[in-house]
């Protein structure tokens, strides 16, 4: 892997990217500043943040714009943008790119179709080896098709990977696992599912490996009816060929490998050899990249908390060292005392955090500039959130964790 990478694609808002900001000279002030000094005209970046989807209405917002103006000054920092969705949406980059015209890229690659895309810049960055065998790229999905553009720059993402000569893997999460359903005919939108068997198809053709995996619990929960075979292989009458409906814990098992796994906002960062181990460690060895999950959304309007607090878990059951960071609208979850009503089904979200804390390889922490910035506090009841700012924030995304054999680690933003 060659660069620190993270792709946006959802709202980028002046806090997330304001936080951003503080990472980034956590980064290149306090731990590498060599990184920074050093860096030549021509030499690749340390940082490449590649914004897709609403995250490019951040580069017109001017006080948002202030902070990429910050961000863009620190020289190993790029910006590459989708071409395509920037004429789309009809923004302009205009103002960064005459600031910033060797770092703030807004024309995209040559693809072997010979039109550009802006998910060849992705997968070129993504790759983790220039030999054209093995190699293999993910994405996660956990938002349903057609009322989010997500799943699209999913198979967007995947079907460049398989141009490139990538063994291809797409896992269903939450409402994700709807790009599966069988007889999708939408009469103004790219069909999810006819691409997702179409790029089955054209893995097989190739023999590359391809596997679209979707979690039983949330279909079981959506209606998807299964049966077993008696021998563990679990068919859906209402789900298309290429999609296996199995355990969370088979998917979570591609995460114990060492590919770059994405989503709709998403990173992937390496560590640097030599780097001080952190303060966080896993509790036994393991050569899985860890996995640090950035909960942003308020809990109980949607599924997105308690899903991620189940995946985190199950990532830490299979020995991946697990960090889970309560940040944005997600430090709802350790505010007041919750109470569920007594006989309803309503899990109690802060019982949940309570009861799985103890897991080896799962920490919990919370991030005191979301508090703050809001006026409210963690509830003293959560002894096992751990409060951190800053630094620690930056310890946990840059340092290189101990017992951990890995060369980089995933980040996911529920």
């Amino acid at each position: 892997m060659t660069a620190n990478i993270f792709l946006l694609s959802t709202p980028v808002t002046l806090e997330r990217l304001s936080w951003i900001e503080e990472c980034l000279k956590f980064f290149f002030i306090q731990l590498y500043p060599e990184t920074l000094m050093h860096q030549q005209k021509g030499e690749s970046p340390v940082f490449t943040f590649l914004l897709t989807g609403d995250a490019l209405y951040s580069l017109d917002d001017p006080e948002i714009q202030q902070v990429w103006t910050v961000i863009l000054s620190l020289s190993g920092v790029r910006l590459i943008c989708d071409r395509q969705e920037l004429d789309l949406r009809g923004i302009s980059a205009g103002h960064l790119k005459m600031k910033f015209p060797d770092q703030v890229i807004t024309t995209n690659s040559l693809g072997t179709d010979g039109h550009p895309s802006f998910w060849n810049d992705v997968i070129a960055l993504a790759r983790q080896t220039k030999s054209p065998l093995p190699g293999t790229v993910g994405w996660l999905q956990c938002e349903s098709p057609y009322m989010h553009r997500s799943a699209w720059h999913g198979l967007r993402f995947l079907s460049a990977a398989l141009a490139d000569r990538l063994a291809i893997e797409l896992y269903a999460y939450l409402d994700g696992v709807h790009i599966g359903h069988s007889g999708q005919a939408p009469t103004e939108a790219e069909n999810i599912g006819g691409e997702i068997e179409a790029l089955a198809e054209q893995a097989a053709r190739h023999d590359f490996p391809c596997q679209v995996i979707a979690c039983n619990r949330n279909a079981t929960a959506r209606g998807y009816s299964t049966w077993d075979d008696g021998q563990g292989v679990v068919i859906s009458t209402c789900a298309i060929k290429p999609v296996k409906i199995r355990d969370l814990n088979v998917m979570i098992d591609r995460f114990r490998q060492n590919h770059v796994i994405l989503s709709a906002a998403a990173g992937s960062l390496q560590f640097r050899k030599g780097g001080s181990p952190s303060f966080d460690r896993a509790e036994k060895s393991s050569t899985a990249p860890p996995v640090t999950i950035l909960i942003t959304k308020s809990p109980y309007s949607t599924e997105t908390v308690f899903g991620a607090v189940s995946f985190a878990v199950a990532c830490a059951h299979a020995g991946i060292l697990t960090r889970v960071i309560f940040m944005e609208d997600g430090i709802y979850a350790l505010t007041g005392t919750h109470r569920a009503p007594v006989n309803f089904p309503l899990y109690n979200l802060q019982d949940v955090i309570n009861a799985v804390a103890g897991s080896v390889n799962l920490h919990f922490f919370a991030f005191t500039p979301s508090f703050q910035k809001r006026g409210i506090s963690k509830d003293k009841s959560l002894n096992a959130v751990l409060e951190l700012g800053y630094p620690g924030l930056g310890k946990i995304l840059f340092y290189p964790p101990g017992n951990v054999q890995a060369d980089h680690q995933r980040v996911l933003v529920f």
